[in-house]
């Protein structure tokens, strides 16, 4: 018995150094985007319905608090760069200035 906890332990050690997680990690299901979108709020710190400027604000407070400068690092920075693009992609009027983009370069 001790012997298959030892090989089962060792096995755990080498999935996790070969693939840069541990085995159970695989068992999560990936998240949806409204939970992407809901963890992105959570560490920007706005609310539903934020706007732009309020997105940017934000993400530039936690940029100030994370950047490797002022000993963060840099997976902090792409994790907050990662928010901010989410939660502008998911602004309502965002799409509408895509659409009036696309019919400015046809005329």
């Amino acid at each position: 018995m001790l012997k298959f906890a030892v090989i089962l332990a060792l096995f755990c050690v080498v999935f996790r150094w070969a693939l840069g997680q541990w085995p159970w990690d695989m068992l999560k299901p990936a998240p949806t985007r409204s939970q992407a979108v809901f963890q992105a709020r959570k560490l920007l710190g706005v609310e539903h319905g934020a706007s732009r400027e309020q997105i940017v604000a934000a993400h530039k407070r936690l940029i100030s608090m994370v950047h490797p400068d002022r000993g963060g690092s840099n997976h902090a920075v792409h994790e907050a760069n990662d928010a901010r693009d989410l939660l502008l992609d998911e602004l309502p009027d965002r799409g509408a200035r895509q659409q009036a983009d696309l019919t400015d370069d046809e005329a």
